[in-house]
């Protein structure tokens, strides 16, 4: 039987009933247990800014996701969708800071974000596709409350567990080189799917500064400097702004912002669309296609935030020796709960951010970073033009930098065992190639159980993991049942 992680105990708790904590330790201290996990104040607060300076790209990017029109012709403002965005944000993190107690922050997640935009919104309206959100939520909710998703999550083989954790940072750290313009688009009549940069060859400041950043990091790291990360991403920032200024760049050759303070750094906040959900009223698409929406959202917010948690957790050091962590099932209810406080923000739903690992790269442990992360957030509603100021090339230096750290975990994996090593690279390649943490997390699963199978060994994966396996494969072959229901 599957064993449900314990929270680490504070020394009250070893102590006993009636006893008194030892002398110089906070109630910060012992409600967040920063001594029991090896780290200190300033480090939670030096992760939480980091994870927050990190993903507040967030605050730009998922209103330009969500900025379509709806099957009705309905466009969202743009400045209600920065709000609802930062909003969501904040208070998915809190709690996942003051309940979870774990340094994991939470945002509009993109895959959900892109299922909302490009398959769920041209069919209904607005508020309806938010109102999908709530919905899929609450069923990730009720799989944690019944237990299923923390057994599922343990049920995965600790090699799968490491495998995940690598991909995760291959896969992080190809984002972040895509997003620098360091990795571009390969000719779409050549041979090559990739290139180095933009037509084969790097050009323009903003790649140069990434190239700067990226280094400047490495350096700092290489020499064992406390918040190398926050360091050279507030240098590259400083020297964007001068860059900026000094070239006379446009937003345009940014890739999107420049990093320059456009108007008043201080904003109020537009809540139009909080509370704008609505269920029901699907009768022009059916409930087959529904139910399809359902399940790809289940799948989107499911897998991905299982296997962020998984790596950003065993690279914080929280796992055990069969990579589970404690307060597992609390840090799953806040996920899943982060689908419906999306939806109800007008977000979209809210997922655990693989950004996270920044934070955990700069020590933070303990929940307390996320507290910071989300008070940020929290002053985000008034201060989103200063997010703006950071350029998304010197964020991505950030990604590619926790992405190596990530690979140590290569370590842990016996390479010789095929029936090991086999699903391992599918889950390590498969999740950087397809640009998709699920399908990484769905090759590793299938093949592990069939290699298994073949070795005469089918009844050592589990149970669990032939459930998921099944899941997985109608995953894979989930557009020909599509178009054999006649939903597509």
């Amino acid at each position: 039987m599957t064993q449900t992680p314990v929270e680490p105990r504070t020394a009250a708790e070893d102590a006993g009933p009636g006893s008194r904590v030892p002398a110089g330790r906070s109630w910060l201290d012992r409600y967040f247990h920063i001594s029991d996990r090896g780290s200190s104040v300033p480090r939670e607060v030096r992760g939480g800014i980091t994870t927050f300076m990190a993903m507040c790209y967030i605050l730009l990017l998922n209103p330009l996701l969500l900025s379509g029109p709806d099957a009705d012709g309905h466009k969202l403002p743009h400045a209600a969708l920065i709000t609802a965005t930062a909003l969501a944000a904040a208070v998915s993190t809190l709690l996942m800071g003051f309940v979870g107690k774990v340094p994991l922050a939470l945002a509009a997640g993109l895959s959900v974000a892109g299922v909302i935009s490009t398959q769920v919104a041209p069919n209904m309206t607005w508020p309806q596709a938010m109102g999908m959100c709530v919905i899929y939520g609450g069923v990730i909710v009720l799989l944690v409350v019944t237990g299923l998703r923390e057994i599922v999550m343990n049920a995965i083989p600790l090699a799968l567990k490491h495998g995940i954790t690598i991909g995760i940072g291959l896969f992080i750290a190809m984002i972040g080189l895509v997003n620098a313009g360091f990795v571009g688009k390969g000719d779409p009549h050549g041979s090559a799917p990739v290139t180095l940069g933009a037509g084969g060859r790097l050009a323009g400041w903003p790649v140069l500064l990434f190239c700067v950043t990226l280094l400047l990091i490495f350096m700092l790291q290489a020499r064992n400097i406390p918040g190398a990360i926050l360091i050279g991403i507030v240098t590259g920032t400083v020297l964007a702004v001068i860059v900026n200024a000094a070239g006379h760049l446009t937003a345009a050759d940014w890739g999107g912002s420049a990093p320059r303070l456009q108007g008043s750094a201080v904003s109020m906040p537009d809540f139009s669309l909080f509370g704008h959900v609505e269920f029901g009223g699907w009768g022009s698409i059916g409930g087959m296609t529904v139910g399809v929406i359902v399940f790809t959202l289940v799948l989107a917010g499911f897998f991905d935030a299982m296997a962020t948690i998984i790596g950003v957790g065993t690279e914080a050091g929280l796992a055990d020796a069969r990579g589970r962590m404690p307060g597992l099932s609390k840090a799953l209810f806040i996920d899943g709960a982060g689908g419906a406080i999306g939806g109800v923000a007008g977000a979209s739903g809210q997922t655990v951010f693989i950004e996270s690992a920044t934070g955990v790269g700069e020590g933070s442990r303990t929940g307390l970073s996320s507290v910071v992360t989300g008070v940020l957030f929290a002053l985000g509603l008034f201060f989103t033009p200063l997010a703006q100021i950071v350029p998304g090339q010197v964020a991505a230096a950030a990604l590619v930098v926790i992405g190596a750290m990530m690979m140590s975990n290569a370590r842990h994996v016996d390479w010789s065992d095929r029936s090991v090593s086999v699903p391992v690279f599918m889950t390590v390649a498969l999740m950087p190639f397809t640009y998709s943490i699920t399908a990484g997390v769905g090759a590793g699963v299938v093949s592990w159980t069939a290699i298994k199978a073949a070795q005469g060994k089918w009844r050592e994966p589990g149970i669990f993991m032939w459930i998921l396996t099944a899941v997985f494969c109608v995953y894979f072959a989930l557009h020909p049942i599509e178009a054999w229901l006649g939903v597509g």
